[in-house]
């Protein structure tokens, strides 16, 4: 079964670069043999993902100490509901955790709007096989879950007894479902804006996603927070910690977004705002990935400084040129088909509110890079 499913992750990876290529082709091409085998090879890559999971957590609940994740995170005597949640307790089970949650919603995004935004889909399976080729890729070459040790130890290290927590089993899955839910949204943003369909069509998909992934991320806020004061002892629910603060700021971003968009479908207003609040919502969801794995700033929920770190440094930069780009192109695209009339208007409170949220987004997002800049200025 280990064998099955490290296999799985190479053949995934494959499948999704397969799945990117097809659907951007079907959709430019309007060939529907290419959108078919798009979405069918989304499906077959949450299949092969889903089997790469079931091979580490069998070699989790089989105590198979020849994996190098297995003997750090387990251990013989470990109860069995802390053995199921040490998939997410270290670097590379979360990353699979990821790929899990980023395979499941792909699927759930294209069978929920099958026979509907047919021009917009194949742009949507396309962005999230890309994002699905990262994770997948980081996964084969630098954060495999299937590695092995040169020997077998009798006994494995077991999991932090701060772990040991029933909040364990939940806190990390909302704050993921959250995180991989802004992926949804973005890559319904990047097809529009490539098929310059920018519309009410993709709205009404865009705000259902954007809840869910509010949703999921306030539970995972408020979970973290009750674990924070019963568990950690840091004396109060909320310390700034910057793996703390990254969690924050895409709900900020999202809860600005599901305001503003009512003013988009009222009056087709903020348009160009919309747009840039729904890609930033996902690249502070990679932003607050790479703070927890890249180790480049002191934190008590980061993993140890891993060279994951730069895959991702390369992954956010390249996502942020492209999406810039790809906005910049669009601008006329963009204008707003309504004038903000008065100050004191309901659009115009929506606006102070936007403003308020991505303001304070702003504030976190300084002061949680400030040490790094400080550092990088002074020396």
């Amino acid at each position: 079964m280990i064998l099955v499913g490290e296999l799985s992750l190479w053949v995934a990876l494959l499948m999704a670069a397969w799945t990117a290529t097809v659907s951007f082709a079907g959709g430019h091409l309007r060939r529907d043999d290419l959108i078919e085998s798009g979405e069918r090879g989304i499906y077959a890559t949450l299949a092969l993902v889903m089997l790469a999971s079931a091979g580490l957590w069998t070699a989790l609940f089989t105590h198979d100490f020849s994996i190098k994740f297995v003997a750090s995170y387990t251990s013989a005597n470990l109860p069995k509901i802390y053995t199921l949640t040490a998939f997410w307790a270290g670097q590379s089970g979360s990353m699979l955790f990821w790929a899990l949650i980023l395979a499941i919603y792909s699927a759930l995004a294209l069978w929920t709007n099958r026979g509907r935004n047919r021009v917009l889909m194949p742009y949507v399976a396309g962005t999230l096989a890309l994002v699905l080729v990262f994770f997948l890729a980081t996964l084969c070459f630098g954060a495999n879950p299937f590695e092995r040790l040169d020997w077998i130890p009798p006994d494995g290290r077991g999991l932090n007894p701060q772990l040991q927590n029933p909040g364990m089993a939940i806190h990390p899955p909302m704050l993921y479902l959250g995180y991989v839910g802004t992926s949804v949204p973005f890559a319904f943003a990047i097809a529009a804006l490539l098929t310059r369909r920018l519309d009410a069509e993709w709205l009404a998909a865009v705000r259902r996603w954007s809840l869910i992934a509010w949703f999921f991320n306030t539970v995972g806020i408020v979970l973290g927070m009750w674990w924070a004061y019963v568990e950690l002892g840091w004396g109060g629910y909320w310390a700034w910690d910057p793996v703390e603060n990254a969690s924050l700021l895409p709900w900020l971003i999202n809860t600005a977004f599901l305001h503003s968009i009512m003013v988009q479908e009222k009056r087709g207003m903020l348009r160009k705002w919309n747009v840039t609040l729904v890609v930033s919502a996902f690249l502070l969801s990679i932003f607050g990935t790479f703070i927890t794995r890249s180790g480049i700033i002191s934190s008590v929920h980061s993993f140890a400084q891993s060279p994951v770190g730069k895959w991702f440094a390369g992954f956010l930069i390249v996502a942020i040129v492209a999406t810039a780009y790809l906005v910049s192109t669009r601008l006329k695209d963009l204008r707003s088909r309504a004038e903000l009339e008065s100050m004191v208007s309901r659009e115009a409170a929506f606006l102070y509110n936007n403003l308020i949220f991505v303001g304070i987004a702003f504030s976190v997002l300084w002061g949680t890079l400030f040490p790094i800049i400080s550092e990088a200025v002074r020396g």
